[in-house]
């Protein structure tokens, strides 16, 4: 089993031992205006989901083996002996723009941490002293921290633990490329109270027994570490293949470049470097593509993009306003398809991307994204996989120590013949 709790949905999806999809649930991601006085996410929400789900897939729950989380990034979770101490902030919570005046002194140097300072609560560090200034003695309850996919590890079998990915995950409170904390980190005393670092394929151990009994499950089911879901997506092709640029797409459209040179990262852009679940510095370029998506769709289905209205839209010049007027559904379509290759083939070029392109996610099956994609970058690969990145990372992570891999499922994308025609009017709009 897969739990997949994303910005925009949770997932929970049984596959099999050979990789076959069995089945799958979802709902949508809520936050909630906590108590404490900030937005936070909806732990309670999805806690009671999963339960109802699990406790409803009938003779299917005897055949689980073992469950592996994954969650998006820039959240943790502090606990104590009692349980969680303080509501998961969301990170998009407005209240963690109000800083102290020489936040951008106290973090560390952009050249240490290879992440920018980031709006709201994309920081983890800026959510910590946050909440350290206004609720001390609640934070000084806390005894561990831990991410968010490692928050429901813990809450699934009591074994509490933090993960690379996640901790790298342009949080300012991890050095990449010594492997260890910030600087930040250790003077402001979190390094100590975050919970031990394990592999993200590790098993913590067993299913709570009451928890088990509830719902009905074994009692030897394993329950795996787990990772941040962009980099377990990108788990899913390093193990098969030594080096990969990877798009993957969902609310963040997340370009990930392994193995190329970090030179290329800068503080004043949204580039920055991830971590692998093996430790390695991964140069990343990225934007809230799932949402601009949605606005500039305004309603229509982003299925709807045709290669045909994407190449009348860049004839006429079309300003990228991200609210456009006057524009049927098929054309609000096709100009977010286009906005969103533009933006990903920047990504792509600034970092110095190498090699084929291989998209995952909601875009890889959209195939006037793919086409204009593969006119702007050339080589470009989808994902042919029933199960989308994320999850099939999650289950890639499952059997990671067996000597086997699974080969990635895609598809090579055919570069459009005005390919040349195609890059010099996309360069040209505004």
């Amino acid at each position: 089993m897969v739990l997949d709790v994303g910005k925009t949905r949770t997932k929970l999806l049984a596959i099999a031992e050979d990789g076959t999809l069995v089945d799958g649930w979802q709902r949508q991601s809520r936050g909630t205006d906590a108590a404490a006085g900030y937005r936070a996410l909806d732990t309670a929400g999805v806690q009671t989901w999963l339960c109802q789900t699990l406790a409803s897939m009938g003779a299917l729950r005897k055949a689980v083996r073992s469950i592996v989380p994954i969650t998006h990034g820039a959240a943790l979770a502090g606990i104590d002996a009692g349980g969680l101490v303080l509501p998961v902030p969301d990170y998009e919570f407005a209240g963690f723009d109000e800083r102290e005046s020489d936040w951008a002194e106290q973090i560390d140097p952009f050249a240490q941490t290879l992440s920018p300072l980031l709006p709201q609560g994309l920081n983890l560090a800026t959510q910590l002293d946050w909440l350290q200034r206004r609720m001390p003695d609640r934070v000084a309850r806390v005894t561990q921290w831990m991410p968010y996919a490692q928050y429901w590890a813990w809450w699934l079998c009591g074994v509490a633990s933090s993960e690379v990915s996640a901790l790298g995950c342009h949080t300012q409170l991890w050095n990449p490329r010594e492997g260890d904390w910030s600087g930040l980190a250790r003077r402001r005393g979190w390094a100590k109270r975050f919970a031990p670092l394990r592999q993200a394929w590790e098993t913590l151990g067993l299913l709570r027994p009451e928890l088990a009994e509830a719902l009905g499950l074994p009692r030897s089911v394993r329950v795996l570490c787990g990772a941040h879901d962009s980099n377990a997506c990108l788990a899913r092709y390093l193990r098969a293949w030594p080096r990969v640029t990877l798009v993957s797409s969902g609310t963040w459209v997340v370009v990930m470049a392994a193995g190329a040179p970090l030179t290329a990262l800068d503080a004043q852009g949204d580039f920055l470097a991830n971590v692998s679940v093996r430790g390695e510095p991964v140069p990343t370029g990225r934007f809230m593509g799932g949402r601009e998506i949605e606005r500039i769709c305004a309603g229509a289905d982003p299925a709807l993009a045709d290669s045909r209205i994407v190449r009348q839209l860049i004839q006429r010049g079309l300003s990228m306003d991200l609210a456009p007027g006057g524009l049927d559904a098929r054309e609000r379509a096709s100009l977010a398809v286009l906005h969103a290759a533009r933006e990903t083939a920047r990504c792509a070029n600034v970092l110095g991307a190498a090699g084929p392109l291989t998209v995952d996610g909601p875009l890889a099956t959209n195939d006037a994204y793919l086409e204009l994609l593969a006119a702007l970058l050339g080589q470009v690969h989808a994902s042919i996989d029933v199960v989308e990145g994320t999850a099939r990372g999650g289950h890639v992570l499952a059997h990671w120590t067996e000597q086997q891999a699974m080969p990635p499922r895609v598809r090579a994308v055919a570069v459009p013949v005005d390919a040349p025609v195609l890059q010099v009017r996309c360069a040209a709009l505004a």
